[in-house]
C-alpha cells in the first residue's frame, strides 16, 4: 500500500466535484433539449407496442418488434413504424434468443447476460442472437464465417446489430414515425390501457413455478369476508385517540389487505359508559335478613 493513496481525499468539494457530481454544472440550452428529447427503449421491448415481446423479430436494420404487434400494422399501413419506410412482411427475420434459468435472455455461447450496455447482433441467415464479443472472437478473428450453433455459412455483410452501445440512437424513442405522427387510433389507445389494467399484463416471461404458482391462486383464492367489526365507525363519542393500525400492517404484511387511509379506533362500549360517569353510585342489596 502506497502512503500517498489518500492524498487525493479532501475535507472540501472541489470545483471539479462541484460540477460533475453535486449539480454546480450548468448545462447550455442545447444540451438540456438533446436531454429531453431522448427517451430509450430496451431492447427487450418491441419497437411498436413499447411492451415486452413474446415472438420477436427484426428487421434488416435491428430494430426488434413483436410478430403478433408488427404484422397487423404491416397489413394496415405497409410501413416501417420506426422509420416510415416501406417494409415487406416477408424480409422480418425471426430471432433466437438463449436464456438462463430465470428466464433472461444471454448469448448462447458465453452464457453471459445480455444488459443494457451489451453489444448484441443476430445472424440474418438463422435468426440466433449473440454477443458480439463471440462473433468477433470465434467467427471474425479466425476468419470462421459460420453459425457458432448449426454452422450455417454467412457473410460480414449479415451480422446484424440489434444493440451497439455506441450507437443508441436507434431506441429513442421520439424519433420513432409512429410516435411523432400518433398513427394510434383513439380505439386501440383505449383497448391498450384497459389490458394494462390487469396485473398480469406486465407478466410476459416467467419461469414454469411462477406460472403453476399464478394458476393455483386463480383456482384457490376468495377474498376475504368482512367481518362485522370493519363496519363499526368512530363518532364523536366512542372515537379513540389513536388509530386502528390497519395502514401499518397492511404496507408491512402480506396477509393484511393493503389500507391508504388511517381510521380512528372505536372504543368499548364500556370504556364510553363508565368514562361519562362522574358521580358516586349507591346500591342496596335487599336480602332475607333486611336491607344492606
Amino acid at each position: 500500500m502506497g502512503k500517498k493513496q489518500h492524498q487525493q481525499d479532501k475535507l472540501y468539494l472541489t470545483t471539479t466535484e462541484w460540477k460533475n457530481i453535486y449539480g454546480g454544472h450548468k448545462d447550455t440550452t442545447e444540451t438540456r433539449l438533446t436531454r429531453a428529447k431522448f427517451k430509450r427503449l430496451p431492447f427487450t421491448h418491441c419497437a411498436l407496442s413499447m411492451l415486452p415481446f413474446e415472438d420477436p423479430v427484426c428487421t434488416q436494420e435491428g430494430v426488434i418488434f413483436d410478430l403478433t404487434h408488427i404484422i397487423p400494422y404491416l397489413k394496415k399501413y405497409g410501413i416501417n413504424p420506426v422509420t416510415g419506410k416501406k417494409l415487406d412482411p416477408k424480409s422480418l427475420i425471426h430471432l433466437k434468443f438463449g436464456k438462463d434459468d430465470k428466464g433472461g435472455f444471454r448469448c448462447p455461447v458465453t452464457f453471459r447476460q445480455f444488459t443494457p450496455n451489451s453489444h448484441i447482433v443476430t445472424i440474418r441467415q438463422t435468426g440466433n442472437v449473440y454477443s458480439m464479443e463471440a462473433v468477433q472472437e470465434l467467427n471474425l478473428k479466425r476468419n470462421h464465417l459460420k453459425d457458432l450453433l448449426n454452422d450455417e455459412p454467412f457473410q460480414r455483410k449479415d451480422i446484424i446489430p440489434l444493440q451497439d452501445p455506441g450507437d443508441l440512437d436507434k431506441f429513442n424513442l421520439e424519433k420513432f414515425y409512429h410516435i411523432q405522427y400518433d398513427l394510434k387510433t383513439k380505439a386501440e389507445i383505449a383497448a391498450e390501457k384497459k389490458a394494462m389494467e390487469d396485473p398480469k399484463f406486465f407478466l410476459r416471461r416467467m419461469n414454469n413455478e411462477t406460472r403453476e404458482t399464478l394458476a393455483q391462486l386463480d383456482r384457490d383464492y376468495k377474498a376475504p369476508e368482512k367481518s362485522a367489526d370493519e363496519d363499526l365507525t368512530a363518532d364523536e363519542i366512542n372515537a379513540a385517540h389513536y388509530s386502528q393500525g390497519k395502514v401499518a400492517a397492511g404496507f408491512t404484511s402480506t396477509v393484511m389487505e393493503p389500507i391508504t387511509r388511517q381510521k380512528a379506533a372505536v372504543l368499548d362500549a364500556d370504556v364510553v359508559k363508565y368514562s361519562r360517569v362522574k358521580k358516586n353510585g349507591y346500591v342496596r342489596m335487599v336480602t332475607n335478613f333486611g336491607s344492606l
